[in-house]
C-alpha cells in the first residue's frame, strides 16, 4: 500500500528529461560489489552514508525523518501525506509558483512522500547546480510557507484522488484489511486520509507535523555521485543543521494483525473481485529474516515460477496476476498479498491460494525450490542497484533496517546460509498462523465469516 506519487512529480516533465539525459550519457553507477560507501559525520554532528561516483555528474540525496503517517492526529489522517504534497509549494521569500520556476529552471528534482512510518525526501540535481538544489532543500524543510492557495489546491487533488479510491476494488480491500487487522491502531488509517479527515486538515495541523517530525535524532541520510566527503558534511550541517535537535513522537504501540481467519466480504457491482489476504510476518531484525524471505518468494514473491503465480495464474487462469510479500514496519511485520479475478472463479482462487499456503507450511520447500530462490534474490537485487537514486534509497533503507554499513557485501553469504531444514522450519513458523481476508465485489458462493472456511 504505496501513497501515490507526490503532486509535485507530475509538474516537472522538464527537469525528468533533462537529468535522465545526463543519465544516458555518462557512466553508470559502480556495481554492487565494487561500491565504496563512506560514513560521513559533519562537523554539526549529522551522519550521512555516501557513494561517491565523479564519473557521475549527478548527486543524488535520500534521507528520512522517522515519523510518517503513523504521527497523523488520531481523528484527522492525511495530514503527512498532505505535508509531503504541500512542503515544496514555497518556502522563505518565495511562493509556490518561484520554488518551482527555480527547480525546473535548474533541472532539479525534489519530492516528498509518507509511508506508515517515514517522511521521506528525495534530491536530485545536476552537479553544477547543486549548491542551489541544497539551498531549496533546505528552505522546503526550515521555512514552508503552506500558503492557502497551494494547499487548497492540492487538497482538492486529494480528495479527488481519494473519491477515485472509493471506486476502485483493490483499494477498497486494501483499506479495509488494514481497518479489521488495526482497529484503533496508527496503522489502521489510511496514509492519505478519509474525504471528512483531509476537508478538516488545516495549515496549523500542516506546521505541527512539519515541526514535531522534521528533527535529526532520528534523521538518516544517503548521498551517491560527484561529491566529496567534506563537501558532504557542508551540505549536512546546511540542510539539517537547523532543525531541531530531538523529534516529539508520540508513542505508538506494538500490533499484531487481528481477524485472523476472519474473511469480509464488501458487495460491488463490478465484474472482477479484488481479493486482499494477509496474516503476521517476520521481523527484518528477526535471525529467521532471510530464510522468510526466500520462502515467501517461493510462494508468491513476484517471480513467474512462484507457486502462486503457477497455480493460480498458469495452471488455471484464473487471475491474471497474484502476489504477496513480506511486509516490514516499525511496530508490525506482515505477509500480505492480493489478487483479483472473475467473480465465478473468486471462491476457487481463494481455495487454491489457501490451499498453497497450507502446504508450503506444512512441507515447506524443495531443494530446486531454494536454490532458485537464492539465485533470483541475489541477481535481482543488484539490478536494483542500476542508478544513483536507488543506491541512495537502498542506503537509507538499510540504515532504517539497522543492518549496517557492510550490508551489500554480506548479504550474498546471508542468503546463501540458508539452509533446507531451515527454510522448512521458517515456512511453517511464517505461513502457520492464519489468514484475515478481504473480498471486495460479486463472488458468488463467498460470503463474509468469521472462521475463514
Amino acid at each position: 500500500m504505496k501513497p501515490y506519487p507526490t503532486l509535485s512529480f507530475f509538474r516537472r516533465p522538464l527537469q525528468a528529461a533533462v537529468l535522465t539525459l545526463a543519465a544516458s550519457v555518462v557512466p553508470a553507477v559502480p556495481a554492487a560489489n565494487a561500491m565504496q560507501i563512506e560514513r560521513v559525520v559533519s562537523p554539526g554532528g549529522i551522519e550521512a552514508w555516501l557513494v561517491r561516483e565523479p564519473s557521475v555528474p549527478l548527486v543524488a540525496l535520500e534521507f528520512t525523518f522517522r515519523g510518517g503517517a503513523a504521527q497523523d492526529p488520531a481523528e484527522r489522517p492525511g495530514v503527512a501525506n498532505l505535508v509531503a504534497d504541500t512542503i515544496d509549494e514555497g518556502s522563505g521569500d518565495l511562493d509556490s509558483r518561484g520554488f518551482h520556476e527555480e527547480l525546473e529552471k535548474r533541472a532539479i528534482e525534489l519530492s516528498f512522500q509518507a509511508s506508515q512510518d517515514y517522511f521521506r525526501g528525495t534530491l536530485r540535481t545536476l552537479n553544477e547546480q547543486r549548491d542551489k538544489a541544497f539551498d531549496l532543500l533546505r528552505a522546503s524543510l526550515n521555512t514552508p510557507r503552506f500558503d492557502t492557495e497551494p494547499v487548497e489546491r492540492i487538497r482538492a487533488a486529494v480528495l479527488s484522488n481519494i473519491r477515485r479510491e472509493t471506486t476502485v476494488p483493490e483499494e477498497i480491500a486494501s483499506r479495509r484489511w488494514w481497518a479489521a487487522a488495526f482497529p484503533g491502531h496508527a496503522y489502521g488509517r489510511h496514509i492519505h486520509g478519509t474525504l471528512e479527515s483531509v476537508a478538516q486538515i488545516t495549515v496549523d495541523d500542516l506546521r505541527t507535523y512539519a515541526r514535531r517530525v522534521f528533527a535529526r535524532d532520528h534523521l538518516k541520510v544517503a548521498v551517491v555521485g560527484d561529491i566529496d566527503a567534506a563537501s558532504v558534511g557542508i551540505v549536512l550541517d546546511k540542510v539539517f543543521g537547523g532543525l531541531p535537535a530531538k523529534a516529539e513522537l508520540a508513542p505508538i504501540a506494538t500490533a499484531s494483525p487481528q481477524g485472523l481467519g476472519r474473511r469480509i466480504v464488501i458487495p460491488l457491482d463490478v465484474p472482477q473481485a479484488a481479493v486482499t489476504f494477509g496474516g503476521p510476518g517476520i521481523a527484518r531484525s528477526d535471525p529467521d529474516f532471510m530464510a522468510a524471505y526466500m520462502v515467501n518468494h517461493i510462494l508468491g514473491g513476484g517471480s513467474f515460477s512462484s507457486r502462486l503465480y503457477q497455480e493460480v495464474r498458469e495452471k488455471r487462469g484464473l487471475a491474471y496476476g497474484v502476489h504477496d510479500s513480506l511486509l516490514w514496519l516499525k511496530h508490525t511485520s506482515l505477509l500480505l498479498g492480493g489478487t483479483a479475478t472473475r467473480s465465478d472463479r473468486t471462491a476457487e482462487a481463494l481455495q487454491i491460494i489457501e490451499h498453497e499456503i497450507r502446504r508450503l507450511a506444512e512441507t515447506g520447500p524443495t531443494a530446486e525450490e531454494l536454490t532458485k530462490a537464492k539465485a533470483y534474490l541475489k541477481g535481482s537485487y543488484v539490478l536494483g542497484l542500476d542508478t544513483s537514486t536507488k543506491i541512495a534509497n537502498q542506503l537509507v533503507q538499510i540504515q532504517n533496517d539497522d543492518l549496517g554499513i557492510d550490508y551489500i557485501e554480506r548479504r550474498g553469504a546471508l542468503i546463501d546460509a540458508v539452509t533446507l531444514d531451515a527454510a522448512r522450519r521458517v515456512a511453517k513458523r511464517l505461513l502457520d498462523g492464519g489468514l484475515l481476508v478481504t473480498v471486495v465485489g460479486k463472488p458468488l458462493g463467498l460470503s463474509s465469516t468469521d472462521n475463514g472456511g
